[in-house]
């Protein structure tokens, strides 16, 4: 099959990354005073999430330095839904994963799926609070703040959905994503959250935000009192500094990996222009996706294949990684069980590639808009089609440093890396 040449390009995002990390921890956490908030040799429950931030296993150590330095006895405990099975075990490799041990951390790392009551929102919902969370002196969460892949709002993914769906542990992320189909996910983390606060039990957070090559480019220090205000005012920062596939639309868009710590949905929504049930092109903003070809699964993501069902076709490889108990947990503690469907799926690159070429409504396939990106975190090289020439040389943030080059296969059928 004909199809139009490739062009290597580079998409230049501004550099906003912070230099010293833990110097920049400790002073916002100082100047914050949350240490003030208890008395010494109390201990702090610290909740990390599962998703792949930058520098995570360094901002987290040095949220472990401050509480020690300030005479504290810290342990971490996974602050996750679904995610690791939803099993304490599988939750604490996550976190292994990331670096986050107690051997490079200097405190224990504790996980457990056990909750306590906290009784009902004024909306009538139960709030449920990880026990090991709530029996500690005090608990303090550190979590990216960022865009949400299923909803837009004043406050998406951040400190106060870990408050709620992280917190609420496999049990509340159940409860709270029921809710959400009467009341709009943000409407539940609102008031989870609220209800978590009244517990007395969180001192504040550490929230990060990342620029659009995933440098950490700003860890805030957030008390309690000004939580959501403060995570609203962070989110619109986010949102402002975020990457996106820069073209207006794409006939096919190749995605060479998915994973549940690349994004909560495996690949980001916003990014790929789906929402977790598979509808296409949700959002009005660009790019507008015709076709999405997923080539893998990410080892880090433990077989968890979340956002398959947002492809349209996927290898055959891809398929034999996925860890169905694993996967299933996920989606269905989500209420997302179209996000597991498994699309279509072959052999090889090529196979797949070809097959959904000629569905997108053009007769001529030269004329193809292709996109090939590695994953919906990492937009700085991209591969475009020549039918998108003019659009990238019209954009001053884009340049051409490669090809045309015709689409790269190897004797195995497979794409061979072209970077």
């Amino acid at each position: 099959m004909e199809l139009p040449r490739l062009l290597l390009v580079r998409q230049t995002l501004p550099d906003r990354g912070i230099k010293d990390i833990p110097g920049t921890v400790a002073r916002e956490l100082s100047q914050a005073g949350f240490a003030s908030r208890l008395k010494p040799g109390s201990s702090v429950a610290i909740g990390v999430g599962s998703r792949g931030i930058a520098n995570l296993s360094v901002i987290v150590r040095a949220v472990v330095d401050y509480w020690r330095s300030e005479g504290m006895q810290p342990f971490l405990f996974p602050s996750m839904g679904s995610h690791g099975a939803a099993t304490a075990e599988g939750q604490a490799q996550v976190l292994a994963d990331y670096g986050i041990h107690e051997a490079a951390m200097g405190c224990p790392v504790r996980s457990s799926l056990e909750v306590v009551d906290l009784g009902k929102t004024p909306e009538g919902i139960d709030t449920l609070m990880d026990r090991l969370a709530f029996e500690s002196d005090g608990v303090m969460l550190v979590s990216r703040v960022k865009s949400h892949t299923d909803f837009q709002g004043e406050i998406e993914s951040g400190l106060y959905k870990m408050m709620a769906i992280g917190l609420g542990k496999q049990a509340g992320a159940k409860r709270y994503h029921t809710y959400s189909y009467r009341m709009g996910l943000e409407a539940v983390i609102r008031s989870v959250g609220r209800q978590v606060l009244k517990s007395g039990k969180i001192l504040g957070g550490l929230a990060i935000v990342e620029d659009g090559n995933n440098n950490t480019a700003q860890l805030a220090a957030v008390p309690v009192e000004s939580m959501e205000s403060r995570e609203a005012e962070l989110l619109a920062l986010a949102k402002s500094w975020a990457a996106r596939i820069p073209v207006a639309e794409l006939d096919i868009l190749i995605v060479d990996e998915i994973g549940k710590h690349i994004s909560g949905t495996g690949m980001d929504a916003k990014i790929v222009n789906r929402n977790s049930r598979g509808a296409s092109n949700p959002w009005p903003f660009p790019p507008r996706i015709e076709r999405i070809f997923v080539r893998d699964l990410s080892p880090h993501s433990h077989g968890n294949a979340l956002a398959i069902g947002m492809a349209d076709v996927v290898t055959d490889r891809l398929v034999s990684r996925i860890d169905w108990a694993v996967s299933l947990m996920n989606s269905l503690t989500a209420n997302s069980p179209a996000a597991m469907r498994t699309p279509i799926h072959f052999p090889t690159d090529r196979e797949c590639l070809e097959t959904v070429a000629p569905t997108v409504g053009k007769l001529n396939l030269m004329e193809l808009k292709i996109g090939w990106i590695r994953n919906t975190l990492e937009l700085s090289r991209l591969i475009l089609s020549e039918p998108l020439r003019d659009e990238i040389e019209a954009n001053p943030d884009l340049t051409i440093v490669g090809g045309p080059i015709e689409i790269p296969y190897g004797a195995d059928g497979n794409f061979v890396d072209v970077a």
